[in-house]
Parts: C-alpha cells; sequence; structure tokens
C-alpha cells in the first residue's frame, strides 16, 4: 500500500484518545531502536563466547528481524517495519554513521601510516590488489548470471565488487587483536600498519566507486561528470588538510591540560564541522561520510582534545546510533532473494574467491618477507577481516543502485561469514609462544646472596591512573637501598578493553610513540611526575624505569600481568586495591570504587602469580599534606609468623637501610599456645634483627585483643605505612578471626581489617604475599587445619612440609 509520507505525523494523541501510537513516527522509531538494542545485545551475549565483535550480531540481528526470518510474518513486517518508517529509521542510523566515521578518522594516524614498515606495505598492497583483481573476476560471472546485475554500469559495478572483496575493516580487526592479546605482538602491529593502510586506499577507491556510480539502473551521465566530482573530491581534501588542519591544531591547544577547562563552544564547532564537512561532500557528489572522515583527520592526535571529543560522542554514536545502521543493513538483506542451486553457487564463489584472494595473498608475500608459516597464515585470517566497513560499502552501492538485492544479500552473507570465521581461524593456527624465562628471583629473600650483597631488585608496579603515580612512587623510592644493588622498576598501566575505540586509539598511538601510555599523557601530567621522580635515580645508574600497558578485558588482565612479571623475571609484583582512599577538609575520608572487576583482577594475579606479590591500599601515601614529618617516611611492620610475614620482614628490611624510612617491627607474641613454623620464624627473626641492628625499632606485643591492638596501630597515626602479610596460613593467634568472613579477601584478615573503612585507619596499607606454587599451598592449606597439638606432636613433619615453601 502506498503511503504518502507528508501525512505520516510525529507523535501521537495516545491511546486514550483512539491513536495507535505505532502509526506515527516517533514511538515507531523508539519501538524499533529499543527492540533492534534489546535483540542485538541478547545476541552478542551468545556469541560471547566465540569471542566474536559485536557488529556480528548487530548485522546478524537485523538479518533475523528482516524478511530473512521474522520478516517472513507479514502482520509483524508491517507494523514494527513498515515501509514507510524505513527513510525516519535510516536517517537517524546514517547520523550515527556520520560521527562512526568521524571517529574513525580520528583513530587513523596519518603519521603511522607513512611510517609503515616495508613488510607492512608489501603485506597492504597484496591484500588490496590480489582480491581487487579476483572481485572483478567475480563481477563477469555475477553479471552473466544475475538478473538485472549487467544493467548496472560497467566500470562501477566492477569497482564496487573490486572494493568490496578487497576491504579489511581497521576497527573490527583492531578490536579482534585486543581480544586475542595479539595487539603488541609482531603479528599485530604488522596487520595493524598493514590495515591502515588497506583503509585509506579502500576509502580512495570507494569515492571513485561512488563518483562514477549513476542514481539508477538505466542512467548514463556524461563521463565529464564524474571527473568533475573526483576533482571536487580532490579540492576538498586539499582545502581539509590545508586550511583546516592547521585550525583544527590551534583548537587543540586552546583544550590543553595546562588550560584545564574545555570551552564547550570548541566541542560544538567541531561537531557542527562533521556535519557541514559531510553535507559538502554530499553535495559534490560523494557521500557525506567521507567528508566526516576527513574531517576526523585534520583533529591532531596529540593532547586530550581528541579524547575528550572521543569521551563527548562515542558512547552515544557507537552504543545507541550505530547499532541501528548495521541492523537496518540486516533489515534490507532478504536471503530469500538467493534460491536454487545456482544462487548458493554464487554465495559459495564469492565466499572462495574473498578467502582465498586474501589469505593466499597475504599469505605468499608475508612468506617472502621471511615470516614464518603460522604468523604467516594468521595475518592471511586476520587481513580477511570484513564486517563494519564492508557493510557500509555495501549500503552505498545498494544506495547507488549499483548492487541489487540478491547481489546485495550474496556480499553480506560473504562479510558475515569472513569476519565470523577470523578469530576462531587465528587461534587454531596461532598461539604467539610465551616462553617462561628462568626465574631465580621469586621472592624478596631469594636475592639476598650468601655473602650478604643482593641482586638486582625487579619490581612490577600497576597503575590504574594518575592517582596511583605518587603512592607507587613513595613506596619504591622507599625500598630503594642505598647499598649498590640495581633497582629495574616496570611501570604497567591497566586500561580496561570495552567496547569503545578509545582504547583501540591508545594502543594505535603507543606503538607510534614507542611508549605505551595514552600520547597525551607522554607530555602530560603523568610522565613529567614519573619522569621527574626517577630521573635522578637514572642517572646514578641503579633505577632502570620501563613503562608498558596492559589493554584487556577484565576477565584476562591477569593473564598480561603475570605474563610480563614472568618474562622480565620479576621479583614482586605491586597492585594498587581497588578501593582508593581520600582525605579531604576536616581530615573527612571518602573512597573511590573502581569497581569489582578490578577486586577479582587482584584476585586472579594473587593467585597466579610467577613471584611475590602486594596489593597497596592507599591512603595519602606520597602525599606530604598527610604527614606530619616531611622529610621521613615511618613504617611499621606486623609480625605474626608464617611466609607472608616472613616476606613482609624482608621488605623491612629493604626499607630500614633507606636513610629517609624509620622502620618499626611490631611482633605479635602470646603467653600460651604455640606458634606454627616457629622454628622458621624465628630463625628469620634473629637475622633481621642481627642484620639491622640499630637501624629498626622492634617491639614483643603480647595480645589478649588482637583486633584492638592491629586497629590501635592503624589509627594513631605515627605510621604513614604498615607493612603486613596476607597471611593465607594463619599462626594459632590470627585464628580467631578465622570466623569472621573478610569483605576483601585477596587481603587476608589483618589486611582486610586494616582496609576497612568502618575503623578510622589513618595509615596506608601494604599487603604481601610470598610466591608459593599452587601444590605447596594446597598441602599447607591442610596442615593449617590440624590443631595445635597435633602440630606439637607431629613438629618435624610441618616443619618440612613449610620448608619446601621457603
Amino acid at each position: 500500500m502506498a503511503v504518502n509520507m507528508t501525512s505520516i505525523k510525529t507523535s501521537s494523541n495516545g491511546a486514550w484518545q483512539g491513536d495507535n501510537p505505532l502509526d506515527f513516527s516517533f514511538p515507531l522509531l523508539i519501538a524499533q531502536t529499543t527492540l533492534i538494542l534489546a535483540f542485538t545485545r541478547f545476541l552478542a551475549f551468545l556469541l560471547k563466547p566465540l569471542r566474536q565483535p559485536k557488529v556480528i550480531a548487530e548485522i546478524l540481528g537485523g538479518i533475523l528481524l528482516g524478511p530473512s526470518a521474522l520478516g517472513r510474518n507479514e502482520d509483524y513486517l508491517n507494523r514494527i517495519f513498515p515501509s514507510w518508517s524505513m527513510p525516519v529509521l535510516e536517517s537517524v542510523a546514517s547520523m550515527g554513521l556520520l560521527f562512526f566515521l568521524f571517529l574513525v578518522g580520528l583513530e587513523l594516524d596519518l603519521t603511522s601510516i607513512r611510517r609503515t614498515g616495508r613488510k607492512a606495505f608489501g603485506i597492504a598492497l597484496s591484500g588490496i590488489s590480489i582480491p581487487f583483481i579476483s572481485g572483478i573476476g567475480v563481477a563477469f560471472v555475477i553479471r552473466k548470471t544475475v538478473d538485472g546485475a549487467d544493467k548496472v554500469g560497467f566500470g562501477q559495478f566492477l569497482v564496487f565488487m573490486g572494493v568490496a572483496l578487497s576491504i579489511t575493516a581497521f576497527p573490527v580487526l583492531a578490536r579482534i587483536l585486543a581480544e586475542l592479546k595479539l595487539l603488541t605482538t609482531p603479528v599485530g602491529e604488522i596487520a595493524m600498519a598493514a590495515a591502515a593502510f588497506n583503509d585509506m586506499v579502500a576509502w580512495i577507491l570507494l569515492a571513485l566507486a561512488v563518483a562514477l556510480a549513476g542514481d539508477g539502473p538505466g542512467e548514463h551521465k556524461s563521463p565529464l561528470i564524474s571527473v568533475w566530482v573526483l576533482l571536487s573530491g580532490v579540492a576538498f581534501v586539499t582545502f581539509m588538510m590545508i586550511v583546516i588542519r592547521p585550525a583544527m591544531k590551534w583548537v587543540a591547544r586552546r583544550c590543553s591540560t595546562e588550560r584545564d577547562v574545555v570551552d564547550e563552544a570548541y566541542i560544538c564547532l567541531t561537531l557542527t564541522g562533521v556535519m557541514i564537512s559531510g553535507f559538502i561532500t554530499d553535495l559534490i557528489g560523494i557521500h557525506s561520510i567521507f567528508g566526516a572522515f576527513i574531517f576526523g583527520l585534520t583533529i591532531p592526535k596529540e593532547g586530550e582534545f581528541a579524547e575528550r571529543l572521543i569521551e563527548r560522542i562515542e558512547d552515544f554514536v557507537s552504543g545507541l546510533l550505530l547499532p541501528l545502521y548495521f541492523a537496518s543493513s540486516g533489515l534490507k538483506t532478504n536471503v530469500a532473494q538467493i534460491s536454487g542451486g545456482r544462487a548458493w553457487g554464487l554465495v559459495v564463489l564469492v565466499i572462495t574467491t574473498a578467502c582465498a584472494g586474501k589469505i593466499i595473498g597475504t599469505f605468499t608475500v608475508a612468506l617472502m618477507l621471511g615470516m614464518a608459516v603460522r604468523e604467516s597464515l594468521a595475518l592471511g585470517f586476520l587481513m580477511n577481516t570484513k564486517g563494519l566497513v564492508e557493510l557500509i560499502v555495501l549500503n552505498i552501492g545498494k544506495e547507488k543502485k549499483v548492487l541489487n538485492d540478491e547481489v546485495f544479500a550474496i556480499l553480506v552473507l560473504m562479510a558475515l561469514f569472513t569476519t565470523f570465521i577470523t578469530t576462531p581461524s587465528v587461534m587454531a593456527v596461532y598461539k604467539p609462544a610465551r616462553r617462561s624465562s628462568a626465574i631465580t628471583h621469586r621472592k624478596l629473600r631469594d636475592l639476598t646472596n650468601p655473602n650478604g650483597t643482593k641482586d638486582e631488585l625487579r619490581i612490577l608496579a600497576c597503575l590504574y591512573g594518575l592517582d596511583n603515580v605518587p603512592s607507587i612512587i613513595t613506596l619504591i623510592e622507599s625500598t630503594r637501598s642505598t647499598k649498590k644493588s640495581q633497582l629495574n622498576l616496570f611501570i604497567m598501566h591497566l586500561v580496561e578493553l570495552t567496547e569503545r575505540s578509545s582504547s583501540i586509539i591508545m594502543v594505535h598511538r603507543a606503538r607510534r610513540n614507542g611508549l605505551p601510555f595514552i600520547n597525551r599523557l607522554r607530555r602530560g601530567e603523568w610522565h613529567d611526575r614519573v619522569a621527574g621522580a626517577f630521573q635522578a635515580y637514572s642517572q646514578l645508574g641503579r633505577v632502570s624505569v620501563r613503562p608498558t600497558t596492559a589493554i584487556s578485558a577484565l576477565s584476562t588482565m591477569h593473564e598480561d600481568i603475570c605474563h610480563v612479571a614472568e618474562t622480565k623475571r620479576v621479583t614482586m609484583i605491586v597492585l594498587p586495591f581497588h578501593k582508593q582512599h581520600r582525605r579531604g577538609e576536616g581530615d573527612q575520608e571518602t573512597i573511590e570504587n573502581v569497581g569489582h572487576g578490578w577486586q577479582l583482577v587482584n584476585q586472579r594475579v594473587l593467585k597466579d602469580a610467577p613471584c611475590s606479590v602486594a596489593v597497596l591500599v592507599d591512603r595519602g601515601f606520597g602525599n606530604p599534606r598527610h604527614y606530619t614529618a616531611t622529610s621521613t617516611q615511618s613504617v611499621c611492620i606486623l609480625f605474626f609468623g608464617g611466609a607472608d610475614d616472613r616476606e613482609a620482614l624482608e621488605l623491612g628490611g629493604r626499607m630500614a637501610e633507606h636513610p629517609a624510612v624509620r622502620v618499626a617491627v611490631v611482633r605479635f607474641v602470646e603467653e600460651e599456645g604455640c606458634e606454627r613454623n616457629g622454628e622458621l620464624d624465628e630463625a628469620a627473626m634473629a637475622e633481621f634483627r642481627r642484620k639491622r641492628d640499630g637501624m629498626v625499632e622492634y617491639k614483643e606485643k603480647t595480645t589478649s585483643n588482637l583486633v584492638e591492638d592491629v586497629l590501635g596501630l592503624g589509627q594513631c597515626g605515627d605510621y604513614n605505612l604498615i607493612v603486613v602479610g596476607k597471611g593465607r596460613f594463619p599462626s594459632p593467634m590470627t585464628a580467631e578471626l578465622a570466623d569472621h568472613q573478610p569483605e576483601h579477601p585477596e587481603l587476608g584478615h589483618i589486611g582486610d581489617l586494616l582496609a576497612s573503612s568502618d575503623h578510622s585507619i589513618l595509615s596506608s596499607v601494604l599487603v604481601i604475599q610470598q610466591h608459593d606454587s599452587a601444590r605447596t599451598e594446597e598441602t599447607l592449606t591442610k596442615v593449617v587445619r590440624n590443631d595445635c597439638d597435633k602440630l606439637k606432636g607431629d613438629g618435624n613433619a610441618g616443619v618440612g612440609e613449610i620448608s619446601k615453601a621457603v
């Protein structure tokens, strides 16, 4: 039934007045958007175990909601997705596409493309040319086989088919590489560089195809028009790079970190520039997305301006509007158009040609450039990623009537299949070797040689952000012995990998700069504070600082941390506590919780770490405003007994050698009862007191109320930092706390008590877990369950088991 678009109203008068909201454009748009988002999110959840990118769920959701599946029900299709509503839905979705291409332009760095190495350039060239030529061959077959395909102009159809088969989706590839933890591997770096170059060439070819395309199958326009369109496009790009790019650099400088506040006028000006650029390219005769893409390229990648733009628009665009675009692609895909053996044979031909051209072409060139067989094959599968950008190309082809319904459906299925197989194929053929380094120093105790000298101390300090920097610097400085022993510090910035592109842009710039942190931190506050803090030490030749990064999903973040600790032969990992304590005016404490997911990261690191681990509960450690004495740090070591406490004691011994650190050891003892593993504790304490005689304050404390005494030490304010062992194998003295369920089990009972916000604790807390193998830990857990008398009666056996852990 034909519908007069001018008669369609925006909103209804309501059900009480007899109006059906689904007969009006805006309520129907809300219903369509809600259905699409809910359905595609559900599919994304189902596909998550297969590690598929979100675009697969969005396209698949559109296909299932459209005429291929649910849309076979005419009543449903005419009610939820009537033909008169599609221009409204597509207009809203196209606005999202416009700003998404602006974000893609922000991600692509022209500087890194110019610096693309010989390998990446050769692979990108083969990855474009071979599939493009193959696509032209397939185009001949399709034009003779599919009804109506030969009505389109020969040149534009060949170009569209070539681009459709040769393109590599840079944003989707970046997401897959990040999820497979391949971004920082040689394969990942080459794939990203090649895909960036591929993307640029593909957009140029697509602009050519659009310029050649007519408005309908029967139209034959003058070749001179296409020439004018191309020349106008070149003039537009030249103007943007020569005039607009310097202007945007000036805007970015106005929004630098030194000014703290970004004027809203600059943000609005930039967003308006996106739409104006899109309008101009549409006016020229090239699709509006090219204008947004080119405008994104003009935004400088240095400074905070790009990140602030991303923060303002990314969630709304990527989370709400973009799924509508890809779902609308699925709604336009009718798989029923592909009927009969000949049509499905074309599907197989297109998929085979697309995969063979990309995979074999990339594989062959990679082998010729000296890459290993498995790496070359994995690179071929990675470069075969289509998905998101492919759908944009196909939609433009359908919009320009270059692709009819059947050809469009065939190419959509090809894009789905090639993207779907990327992750499982790469996982099957390539797993980067994570060689286990021969770590000889898995705990601090191992660093002390029989002759009394110390080997180099290697620490991996993890950060969430700038707020963690002062406390980490102060802690590391406190452990720096003045004796001639080397300190190697590896600083790891932990970045959660989300569905946002901003996490990908971090890695993209990190590789370009050689610095794993966000580019805006290279010359900003973070770099200045860290570089300034360690510059003097580095000049002395005893401190080496190496930054690195981990961009990963929280569920696998611990793998990256443990891997770096293993390969860098780290002795101790320092983790920030997931709750950050702050004290404001009037000594009022506020707590910022970075999330339960980060708590789980800490727990997994403590479980799987190849070395000792320390968790820092920061209450202003490193901030002089919170201290009464600004020149000396006061550190208290709490000792109850056990392997973790002995590791804490060893760290306290290192701190005691620093002239600006005052160390006190408080040993809790009982008048009666037994101490588990007493011989090892006595030996460790005797050696500690002998070596640090006169350097530390030693106290023995007999306690009748352990909780009150421990809290008293934390509340008194005499100590900037309290160091305590996690106490996985608690002594009988701490057994009274075993019945209490800790709020933070990763800290142990004593650490949890001191980390609580309910007791007005003033001191920062460092909880240490000594490295132990899982088997020894399991054995010791069974030993701990024995009561005190049994340990006395079988003392030799108990000591023998525990000695294996030390």
